[in-house]
């Protein structure tokens, strides 16, 4: 039977996508982040052409190097400003059918109860159509210093911080309503039954709350989980939380081997290993012929230079390559006496594996501008695309994709015009597009939790 294709698109509230320059090309509109009539037109295009959900990343972070907003970062627009798209969601949920919303949300700085509170009223306000991606956070200091304090929790410390946090934020939303709690009866006057509706008390070493949790339960209960994380204590986590994950790929063996480890650690926790979506980016440029889709593809790679992917490498890791030997590897760090800067997806893919050297910081700065932060690179016809998506897919075990546009929306506009129909053709895409609540879409089960540690919570 031929493997379904999942997909899904990655954006930002912000000035441009992943962190690489795209805004002054004449195919791209994203500098109309700001108006809703932008993303009312992504939103609608991606729901007719079947996509799964459209995903928001965000935070309050910014690029910094050496500590300091890099002025690069203000004029070219990269990762440097943004707004908070929670807030265009129930505007693009109205707008819509059946597409799917997830946005991303920290789990250092706000209390879990907070977090609860905000997805179960965007999950009501979609009628079920809303996911999570639960983050950690960076591990620059700069949001520390924006909340007043001195540095982050350490890269693995702030995992341990997420699973009480997210297990807390399931309490409120598995344990606090029984699911005929509400009763709605005019005639009675009865709103609820108190005796379904219960206290939550919960004592951890991060995390306190106890009280009453003042919101119903809304269609999933919980939002779809989804984690991002290609670190060993990401995976671990991802595994034992998430149901969908996006892992960080750009090569077929590399991929192939975090899929099969996130599967085997959700198998030693117990949980069904298929029943997890596990997605990669992918930057998608195609056209109308080979040729054609080489030269659009260069226009980009135009725009990026040495200075562009370092402010980006920086914010997203702490590291400043240009103030480094480019003749070594990141190995250098540790050899430094900077072993702690070691351990995340976009510092463990530069280190050594499977007996290969670790690209020197000068083939890093080649390879990050033409790719930025991004996964897979696929460019080519229709037929083409097609092809080495299918080919991913089947080497790989992954359950689908990411688009990561360069040139948005145009870039999306010529995937649901071009390559949707090829894929639904081959049988990658069903005829119809799925609908339901976004876990009945994704998952396949039902719009509540299942195959999680979540679902058996007791008061």
């Amino acid at each position: 039977m031929t493997k379904r294709m999942r997909l899904g698109v990655f954006e930002v509230a912000a000035v441009q996508v992943g962190g690489t320059l795209s805004w002054p090309h004449p195919r791209s509109r994203s500098i109309e982040y700001r108006d809703p009539k932008y993303w009312v037109e992504v939103a609608k295009l991606l729901d007719d052409a079947g996509f799964d959900f459209l995903f928001f990343a965000g935070g309050y972070g910014y690029p910094t190097v050496q500590g300091r907003l890099h002025p690069l970062s203000v004029t070219g627009g990269i990762n440097f400003p943004g707004i908070d798209p929670s807030y265009l969601i129930p505007v693009l949920a109205y707008e819509t059918k059946r597409l799917g919303f997830v946005f991303t949300s920290g789990t250092g700085l706000d209390h879990p109860v907070q977090t609860a509170r905000t997805f179960s009223t965007l999950d009501h306000l979609t009628g079920g159509r809303i996911g999570w991606n639960i983050v950690t956070g960076s591990s620059q200091d700069t949001i520390a210093r924006l909340f007043g304090h001195d540095e982050m929790r350490k890269h693995d410390d702030r995992y341990d911080q997420a699973d009480e946090y997210l297990e807390l934020a399931l309490r409120f939303w598995q344990t606090a309503w029984d699911a005929d709690a509400v009763e709605e009866d005019r005639e009675a006057v009865r709103y609820a039954d108190p005796d379904k509706v219960h206290e939550i008390e919960y004592s951890g070493e991060y995390y306190r709350s106890g009280g009453w949790y003042a919101t119903t339960p809304s269609p999933q209960r919980t939002p779809v989980l989804f984690q991002a994380g290609t670190s060993a204590r990401g995976r671990a986590y991802a595994a034992h939380n998430a149901e969908c994950v996006f892992v960080q790929g750009t090569t077929v063996a590399a991929t192939k081997a975090n899929v099969a480890d996130i599967r085997a650690r959700a198998a030693a926790e117990g949980r069904d290993p298929d029943s997890i979506r596990i997605m990669v980016g992918v930057t998608v440029t195609v056209g109308e012929t080979h040729e054609a889709a080489v030269a659009q593809r260069a226009e980009f790679d135009a725009l990026q230079t040495d200075e562009v992917v370092n402010v980006l490498y920086s914010g997203n890791t702490g590291i400043d390559l240009l103030s480094l030997d480019p003749d070594r590897s990141l190995e250098q760090l540790a050899d430094d006496g900077k072993v702690g800067q070691l351990g995340q997806s976009n510092i463990d893919r530069f280190l050594p594996k499977d007996g290969s050297p670790a690209p020197t910081v000068r083939e890093i700065l080649d390879q990050l501008k033409g790719r930025g932060t991004r996964g897979f690179q696929v460019t080519g016809s229709v037929a083409e695309v097609a092809d080495e998506l299918e080919h991913l897919m089947d080497e790989t075990d992954l359950d689908g994709f990411l688009l990561e546009p360069i040139f948005a929306p145009t870039d999306l506009e010529d995937f649901a015009r071009w390559v949707v129909p090829e894929l639904r053709r081959r049988g990658r895409l069903p005829e119809e597009p799925s609908t339901g609540t976004l876990r009945e879409q994704l998952i396949g089960t039902g719009a509540h939790l299942t195959n999680h540690f979540g679902a058996d919570l007791q008061r």
